[in-house]
């Protein structure tokens, strides 16, 4: 298979991705510790831990997981060490002891970098009551306790804790003070600032937040964003006054429905740490995300970190919707997530609550994973990833869009996803502040999946994208809004796409209504696999459209769906499409004026997915550089290595995939891998990592094939090369 330059881009003067709190590629002399880190352990502390504690058999534990650096509970909310700080609660069990120190002093014996965890989310009531100007305030302009069992509206109470504003000098001048005290007084190599900024802005109405104006808007988030950037390089700055390779890890939390700028805080930032622990309800209606949140959260840190450090809070307590976290994660759940992690480009970090655990079942799962891990270390150390698909990643949805009622923004990337990987492509994500050309000249082409907030400059540097010959697949209301969610006349691309609106958004109509249809009009390849029928599920909602030529898809109306006597089509028959199919020279342009990628996520039609699969595989025109063939549900990640090439296979082959926890594995069997090569690459090995066995390949000119028998949980082959730029 030919893969023209813009498919596979793999240059020496291409941007380096995959830089990990860890496995980074090229040992240079004088590069940071922190690029050089590739398994991480973090001890959160309770209040009891310095009475209960014993340090050594931790260290042990550590030392067991071959990890390079150790994040360790100091202050904020709580401090286990002797402070000297005034509203800096020290532990009720401290006495006298400097547990953080103890225990950092004998992580440094051991060899470990150690990173001190700072908390500056919340704090205790004595501090209320001398410095209310510290905390957030309800609409009442009452500051409101945390704990989940004090009683909203009773007066304020010493020993409770209540959030903190981020525009107060809590955040300029308290957690300064203990960041300055803490590098004052220990060997610490950085700092985790815990819970902040945190996925979308806080709502307050103290003084403060009053005259920044409604804490729900646009331009409060914009200055949200302002002050965590801010924030940022403040506590950076102090991280380094001790030394200058001091690191500061810059915090994300929400994964794709994240409102907060991650782009902004990359550019500030050094090291990016994904506090996203396990499943959790923010996602989905049933109470659980799908196990891949792991994967999209890594995509989403290495599409605004641009190759710099990154790494996840794995945690192995039992941390969903219902929590019982002095319980073990079930071992092939946490497994995956650190599968996840490694697979999508970033270093494996290992979390526990609790200095005296009772239930050690998390603790060999570990063992083996880390160890396994350290043994193939180099085929961690990534180059660049190896894909011509990009995924537009778009934060000012979440922010600033107005759903169709019953709907959540993240729900059309979550449908494109499942479709993605159902499909089997291997993709990046793009974040939406990052389009310009040198970032997309690696991509055949984009998918837009309902980017209804996009500003003229976005709008205009994709218009550059197809000049230039790139391809793109939207979705719904893609460009109908601005960035601060203002609506427009018309599509922000539909010169591009050469549509025009010609009504506002339809559907959701609920009850026995059926949503619309689509009714095939004439073949085409992007109907391929809907033979014997001449109706397809359309989408749940619809924006109306005009396009020039006649259209391979119409919409039918929705009718009734009950009685039965009423299940007919009113309107049997439409000039109005369903899919818009455009091609400009090099460049193939699909539009769907439905929400097809929502729909097929809560419907979970077959056809609904196929029909979005074609569409990608139709502007790709099916040239990928790596395809894996085999039954089963799975997620590709494919880069170029320091020794060569991995392909890593994750398998989410089971019945809770998208619900409550994988209780065992299912494997999968026979998985055939296909990598085009750059000219003049050969291929000299393959192995197995997992199964550490070596295979039988074959490389006819640029094509390298080769089959892996089976896949437990997940399996990575790493390919030795010779010849690559």
């Amino acid at each position: 298979m030919d893969i023209p330059r813009r498919q596979f881009l793999l240059t020496s003067g291409s941007i380096i991705s995959g830089a990990v709190f860890g496995a980074q590629l090229g040992r240079a002399a004088g590069r940071p510790w922190y690029e050089e880190v590739s398994r991480e352990g973090h001890a959160n502390f309770t209040e009891r831990d310095p009475l209960i504690t014993d340090i050594e058999e931790w260290l042990d534990f550590w030392t067991s997981l071959k990890i390079n650096a150790l994040t360790l509970s100091g202050g904020g909310m709580m401090a286990f060490y002797p402070t000297r700080i005034p509203f800096h609660r020290k532990s009720r069990f401290l006495g006298d002891r400097d547990f953080f120190g103890d225990y950092l002093r004998a992580a440094k014996k051991r060899g470990f970098r150690v990173i001190a965890r700072v908390t500056p989310t919340n704090t205790y009531g004595d501090a209320v009551k001398a410095h209310p100007e510290w905390f957030r305030r309800n609409s009442s302009g009452k500051a409101e306790p945390r704990d989940e069992f004090a009683k909203k509206g009773e007066e304020i109470q010493d020993d409770w804790t209540y959030d903190t504003c981020v525009f107060t000098t809590y955040y300029t001048e308290q957690i300064p003070a203990i960041l300055r005290e803490l590098n004052s007084m220990y060997d610490i190599d950085g700092f985790f600032i815990n819970g902040f900024p945190t996925k979308s802005p806080q709502v307050c109405y103290c003084e403060v937040c009053r005259k920044i104006g409604d804490p729900k808007s646009s331009e409060y988030r914009g200055r949200y964003d302002d002050r965590s950037v801010e924030m940022v390089r403040l506590w950076d700055s102090i991280t380094r006054e001790k030394k200058p390779d001091n690191v500061y890890m810059v915090t994300m939390k929400g994964s794709i429905n994240a409102v907060q700028n991650l782009r902004r805080l990359a550019e500030v930032s050094r090291c990016m740490n994904a506090d996203n622990q396990a499943r959790r309800d923010n996602q989905s209606r049933t109470g659980d995300a799908p196990i891949w949140q792991c994967a999209q959260t890594v995509r989403i840190m290495q599409s605004v970190m641009k190759g710099k450090p990154m790494c996840v809070s794995t945690g192995s307590n039992s941390t969903t919707r219902i929590l019982w976290r002095d319980v073990s994660k079930n071992s092939p759940e946490v497994k995956i997530w650190w599968a996840q992690s490694v697979a999508g480009g970033c270093g494996l970090k290992c979390t526990w609550i609790g200095g005296k655990p009772q239930d050690l079942r998390w603790r060999e799962p570990a063992r083996e994973f880390f160890q396994w891990h350290a043994r193939h270390e180099q085929h961690f150390a990534n180059r660049r990833t190896i894909a011509n698909l990009g995924i537009v990643f778009s934060q000012s949805l979440n922010g600033s869009y107005n759903p169709p009622r019953d709907t959540q923004p993240w729900e059309y990337m979550q449908g494109l996803y499942y479709a993605l990987l159902e499909g089997r492509f291997v993709f990046d994500f793009v974040h939406e502040d990052d389009l310009g050309a040198e970032t997309l000249k690696k991509y055949s082409a984009l998918i837009l999946p309902n980017v209804a907030t996009m500003s003229d400059e976005q709008a205009g540097q994709l218009r550059e994208y197809v000049a230039s010959g790139g391809s793109l697949v939207s979705t719904f209301e893609t460009g109908l809004f601005d960035k601060r969610g203002k609506p427009r006349e018309d599509f922000a691309l539909g010169d591009v796409f050469g549509i025009k609106r010609v009504g506002q958004r339809q559907g959701g109509l609920g009850g026995d209504s059926h949503s619309f249809y689509a009714r095939i009009e004439k073949p085409h390849e992007i109907l391929s696999g809907f033979e014997g029928t001449s109706v397809l599920p359309g989408a749940e909602y619809r924006v109306p459209v005009r396009a020039a030529g006649a259209p391979i898809l119409t919409v039918i109306p929705p009718y009734p769906g009950h009685p039965p006597e009423y299940v007919y089509p009113r309107t049997p028959q439409t000039d109005e499409p369903a899919i818009v199919m455009v091609e400009k020279g090099p460049s193939r342009l699909v539009h769907f004026p439905g929400d097809v990628d929502r729909t097929s996520w809560r419907a979970a039609h077959p056809d609904v997915l196929r029909l979005l699969q074609n569409s990608i595989r139709w502007v790709l025109r099916n040239h990928m550089p790596v395809t894996v063939m085999g039954e089963g549900m799975t997620e590709v990640f494919a880069w170029e290595t320091e020794p060569g090439y991995a392909v890593h296979i994750l398998n989410y082959n089971n019945p809770n995939m998208t619900y409550g926890w994988f209780l065992r594995n299912y494997p999968i069997g026979s998985q055939k891998v296909t990598i085009q090569v750059p000219e003049g690459v050969r291929i000299s090995k393959v192995e197995l990592l997992r199964a550490e066995t070596s295979l039988p390949f074959k490389q006819t000119g640029r094509t390298v094939e080769f089959v892996v028998p089976r896949v437990e949980d997940y399996e990575v082959a790493g390919l030795y090369a010779s010849g690559r730029v």
